[in-house]
């Protein structure tokens, strides 16, 4: 009986000690590590700097996945009218989150720079998070600052230039060696004009393409190319689901055996969803009657050398954006009206997809059944211009497809910034 008794008195020291010391340890190390939120950003990599993000929001958890995520925030853009663009950040609940989403919007000139761009949608997301760091300690170490404008008193902004923004543009290159040169030169211009009411696209351009090929000592081959072409394009608002509108151009093509072309086709579109919702959704179909006017370089197929032609077409296209990737799909089919067999066929598709954590699947590209190649040359095309592709020849399809599969996995976290050894050199030969 003492023997129990001292193994009780025994087994109740050790449970006072892991109680008043072990215990208050654990805890200890538990609070000291900070409890914050774990924040997946998806963000299409031409404007986003992921390694910015983390260095700036550095009380999240970074993660590569959003199954590891409690708040994913799903970033998308699309263009102002102003050559700006315009962000759509969401922020979505997921776990202990679930059933929660907010939405900012960020809007940057055309003048913005890449700092600037990223340091605003630093400072959108950091506004977003917010309410889900507020119930984390996290949020007793956040602060709230306000800078107030130089001017408080409200203003009417007059814009000198009405809305109108313009882009004018000259690029070319050259590349070659001892049997081949190459030299290519383009200039374009553009005015544009966007109003929640009107939507005018203006814009010309005009290319030159030289090669040459020395085969052997006596024979030189020469592929010189120009083309370029003048298009309009003028909508009006209607209401969140309608719009009318018309577009006009101008275009030749050494290529296409178009001396120069003419057309002028008047449309209207219907989205099913409401346009303010283009960045998340749109689902859209677009009738537009065409007349246009062909002067061709050399006598075409069908024995003409001018020709005056009506044209119909039809296109229904669908985008959705979600957190679990994005579809984009189109089908569009037009025809003569002389000659409905005189037709083509054209349907583009890409989708992305998380399938599950760590796996993502991207395919996308079009194909186009062709009945309407009216400029083809009557003579056809030299055993040079085939090889050379100088010249457009008869088919009866084209397509093109891509596809990509990635698999990440290991560590969820990905917070701590290394950027040692990025930057490239010249290249070392072995």
């Amino acid at each position: 009986m003492a023997k129990m008794k001292r193994t009780g008195s025994l087994l109740a020291w050790a449970a006072a000690v892991l109680v008043t010391v072990v215990v208050p340890h654990f805890a200890l190390a538990q609070e000291q590590r900070p409890a914050t939120i774990n924040v997946f950003i998806d963000c299409p990599d031409y404007f986003c700097d992921y390694d910015f993000f983390r260095t700036e929001l550095r009380y999240v958890n970074h993660v590569r996945d959003r199954k590891d995520a409690d708040v994913h925030v799903l970033i998308t853009s699309q263009e102002t009218g102003s050559g700006g663009m315009e962000f759509t950040l969401n922020f979505i609940g997921l776990r202990a989150f679930a059933g929660r989403e907010d939405t900012l919007r960020y809007v940057v000139s055309q003048r913005a720079t890449e700092d600037e761009i990223r340091r605003g949608l630093v400072r959108s997301m950091a506004i977003g998070l917010v309410p889900y760091l507020a119930r984390t300690e996290t949020f007793d170490r956040l602060a709230v600052s306000y800078t107030a404008p130089p001017d408080t008193v409200a203003k009417k902004v007059v814009d000198p230039w009405n809305y109108w923004t313009f882009s004018i543009n000259l690029r070319g290159y050259g590349n070659g060696e001892k049997s081949y040169k190459n030299s290519y030169l383009s200039t374009s211009a553009s005015a544009n004009r966007t109003t929640e009411t009107w939507k005018i696209r203006l814009s010309a351009s005009d290319y030159y393409s030289e090669s040459r090929y020395e085969i052997g000592d006596d024979y030189t081959v020469v592929n010189i190319q120009r083309g370029g072409g003048a298009k309009a394009m003028v909508v009006r608002s209607i209401n969140e689901h309608w719009s009318v509108g018309g577009r006009a151009s101008a275009w030749w093509s050494t290529y296409d055996n178009v001396d120069l072309g003419l057309r002028v086709a008047p449309a209207f579109e219907f989205d099913i969803f409401p346009y303010s919702q283009s960045t998340q959704r749109q689902m859209t179909f677009q009738y537009a009657l065409g007349a246009q006017k062909c002067r061709y370089h050399e006598e075409t197929i069908f024995l003409k050398t001018a020709e005056y032609l009506f044209d119909q077409s039809l296109t229904a296209s669908y985008v959705i954006k979600r957190p679990w990737g994005s579809v984009t799909t189109s089908l569009e089919a037009a025809n003569y009206l002389h000659d409905v067999k005189k037709y083509h066929v054209e349907l583009y598709g890409s989708l992305e997809v998380r399938v599950f954590k760590g796996l993502r699947l991207t395919t996308g590209g079009y194909v186009t059944f062709l009945r309407d190649q009216l400029s083809l040359p009557r003579r056809g095309a030299s055993l040079e211009e085939v090889l050379l592709r100088q010249r457009l020849l008869e088919t009866s399809y084209n397509y093109f497809v891509s596809f990509g599969i990635s698999y990440t996995f290991g560590s969820v976290y990905s917070t701590i910034v290394n950027p040692r050894f990025e930057t490239q050199g010249v290249i070392i030969r072995m």
